[in-house]
């Protein structure tokens, strides 16, 4: 299934979406994709009601949300594509490198990016992301699936400047306000045969700036899954990205960050693709004047 939240912002709706490409409702079942309502109970509850056609069809074309609605935990792993870290020139992690996002930070799929005040070089990270449908404890690689509800699309926007430049924890490169958009949808793992080779890919201004493979991630979902549990209680709803491919900005040479105006399209294999604008802090501000 294919997983949505629609409508505006802070209101959303859950639905999904079914066979036709069509949006449905399944607010009837689940008030929202959240927390234990993520759970396979309620999955193959929306999944039978898809299946007889007892979910209503959603009019007009309205807003896409992220996903799934207040993570407890945004949690990202860092240098986890073997080409990635040979493109940043450090060597190739020997346990997975684990930060912060703020859970804040996530937006929908076509959602402005918003350059916050004082950002100077914000850059791009197509990923996929893990969200989880079962409380995960100590759990092992090979029960790690039994705990995820699904994967998405993620973009893991980073402030360098912040991450890099002043010292500490990389979160505050990567929390701000739109840095996490998510979506469009919530794919659950029947319609994935390999979470190990999706193509994952990313314009920007209509130029393809990275392609590249889950199939090069050098710690893979159900190991993060299963590692993430040893120091943490992961629980239903949290968010785990997983790391980029090659072809971020800073690697770029001369480096390359976004700037107002730019477009950012991205994409992967069976799960969807994101669209938007990068907006000023102090463009917003003006626009929303006027």
């Amino acid at each position: 299934m294919k997983l949505v939240r629609y409508g505006k912002p802070g209101d959303e709706k859950p639905g999904v979406i079914d066979a036709n490409g069509k949006l449905r409702d399944c607010s009837d079942i689940v008030p929202d994709h959240v927390w234990h309502y993520l759970g396979p109970k309620y999955r193959k509850q929306i999944a039978k009601a898809l299946k007889k056609g007892e979910l209503k069809a959603v009019g007009g074309r309205p807003r896409i949300g992220a996903p799934i609605a207040q993570p407890g935990n945004f949690i990202g792993v860092g240098l986890n594509y073997a080409d990635h870290a040979a493109e940043a020139r450090m060597p190739v992690p020997t346990e997975p490198i684990l930060f912060n996002k703020a859970p804040n930070c996530i937006s929908g799929p076509y959602d402005d990016l918003i350059l916050p005040r004082g950002a100077a070089k914000t850059d791009w990270e197509v990923e996929l992301a893990i969200v989880i449908g079962v409380e995960a404890e100590n759990v092992s690689k090979e029960d790690a699936l039994d705990h995820v509800a699904g994967l998405c699309l993620a973009n893991d926007v980073s402030e360098r400047a912040w991450q890099i430049e002043r010292g500490g924890n990389w979160m505050k490169g990567k929390s701000a306000p739109t840095f996490g958009p998510l979506g469009p949808w919530l794919v659950t793992l029947d319609e994935i045969a390999d979470p190990q080779n999706l193509a994952l890919w990313l314009d920007v201004n209509g130029e393809r700036m990275q392609n590249g493979n889950t199939k090069t991630m050098i710690f893979d979902v159900k190991t993060l899954v299963s590692y993430i549990s040893q120091f943490m209680t992961l629980e239903p709803g949290d968010v785990i990205v997983t790391g980029t491919p090659p072809g971020v900005g800073m690697a770029q040479q001369p480096p390359r960050f976004l700037q107002d105006g730019d477009t950012v399209r991205l994409g992967g294999e069976g799960l969807g693709e994101q669209a938007y604008r990068v907006v000023a802090t102090k463009a917003r501000a003006a626009k929303a004047r006027a």
